[in-house]
């Protein structure tokens, strides 16, 4: 039995949870977010102010399940409560980026700006009086997460002098130039 599907999810007090046969539906305080699962697999029951999620049989796929959708669910109601966000930076000289109505438009260097179109449901803030350090927000994790990384691809930092976009809290693993040979 999965270690993290046995643990039970508390629901806080501003979270409404609708559970139906094949779907559950998390509304909060910033938006709504719903799931649908294979109720062949897993039971979801909700018991006051907590929901427990258990399999339904003893095969390898009820049983992978079970700690996926408990943490599907855990971070629906933590998104729809407190929200989820990166926070990326731009490093290099002239490399910035600016938000043109719903999309970032972006300087890496190239002979032309990068434009990304965000989805629904996700919003980007710069920090003040910088146009290099940006977050992403929202209350979708695997979203959140796919567009720092697809905003992270148009130009990953390269090793030698740290140039491009990375995650805050990444650390860059740099190499040493070129090493010119003293003629003696």
């Amino acid at each position: 039995m999965s270690r993290i599907g046995k643990l039970p999810i508390s629901i806080p007090e501003n979270v409404t949870i609708e559970i139906s046969d094949d779907k559950i539906k998390v509304k909060g305080p910033k938006g709504e977010l719903s799931l649908t699962f294979e109720p062949i697999y897993v039971s979801i029951k909700q018991e006051e102010k907590t929901i427990t999620v258990t399999p339904k049989n003893e095969t390898k796929e009820a049983k992978s399940r079970h700690g996926l959708y408990r943490s599907l669910i855990a971070n629906m109601i933590e998104g729809v409560n407190q929200g989820f966000s990166k926070t990326l930076e731009i490093k290099g000289v002239g490399y910035r980026g600016s938000m043109k109505g719903n999309a970032l438009e972006m300087n890496l260097g190239y002979s032309h700006p990068i434009s990304y179109t965000l989805p629904e449901g996700i919003q980007i803030n710069f920090a003040e009086k910088s146009q290099n350090i940006l977050t992403v927000s929202g209350i979708d994790k695997q979203l959140v997460g796919q567009v720092s990384a697809e905003i992270r691809s148009f130009r990953k930092p390269e090793p030698y002098k740290g140039k491009g976009i990375k995650y805050q809290d990444e650390i860059i693993r740099r190499k040493a130039g070129k090493s010119v040979a003293k003629k003696g």
